[in-house]
């Protein structure tokens, strides 16, 4: 009993770490997705059109934001879009890299961020878009912040995976502890066996 007792609590350890770190992961991509990323915190501007937004200094996310019917399957099509920012006099432009995240997609609203700006001062920008945006429902470039912790979904991914580990070990533990040799319950005769009534007929 005692030699099974180590596997035991291995396994039930690593079991408590693998559901922490599912679970964990699993409540922060929920946070990011409802809490952090605020997509539209700037303002929208429809496509094709143009707008002015009150944009803050520093890291802002641009993103693709229209309805759909009947939910998305599989990877969502982007149409090929065109952005202009144009800054307020006397500021430099900001510099737009596109980098493309993943798609959002709650009841029949669907996002998915294309770029992102770094703007160099706090100010009203004006904002111009266009693209090949027939057949979707209410198309816009959406600007934002995502305030998410960097490092709260490798943190549970990683506990995860650590917890997959030990379970793999501790089900290898417990195997190699179930091999072992156990010893003999009482001694064991070689003499011929004494029958305790008549003999047995012969075959």
């Amino acid at each position: 009993m005692t030699g099974r007792l180590g596997p035991r609590i291995a396994i039930g350890g690593a079991v408590l770490t693998l559901v922490a770190g599912v679970v964990g992961f699993i409540v922060a991509i929920v946070l990011n997705v409802f809490v952090f990323d605020e997509f539209d915190a700037y303002g929208e501007v429809p496509i094709p059109g143009s707008g002015r937004l009150q944009l803050p200094a520093g890291e802002v996310t641009i993103s693709f934001h229209t309805a759909v019917t009947g939910g998305v399957n599989g990877a969502f099509p982007v149409p090929a879009l065109q952005l202009g920012v144009t800054p307020p006099e006397g500021v430099p432009e900001p510099v737009v890299t596109e980098t493309m995240g993943a798609t959002t997609s709650i009841n029949n609203d669907v996002r998915i961020r294309i770029w992102v700006a770094q703007i160099p001062q706090d100010g009203v920008y004006d904002i111009s878009t266009g693209g090949n945006v027939g057949g979707y429902i209410n198309p816009q470039l959406s600007f934002g912040r995502d305030s998410s912790p960097a490092g709260l979904l490798w943190l549970f991914g990683g506990l995860s995976i650590a917890g997959m580990a030990a379970l793999a070990i501790a089900l290898a533990w417990r195997v190699r502890a179930g091999r072992k040799a156990r010893p003999a319950q009482g001694p064991i005769s070689l003499d011929e066996p004494n029958w305790p009534g008549p003999l047995p007929p012969p075959v």
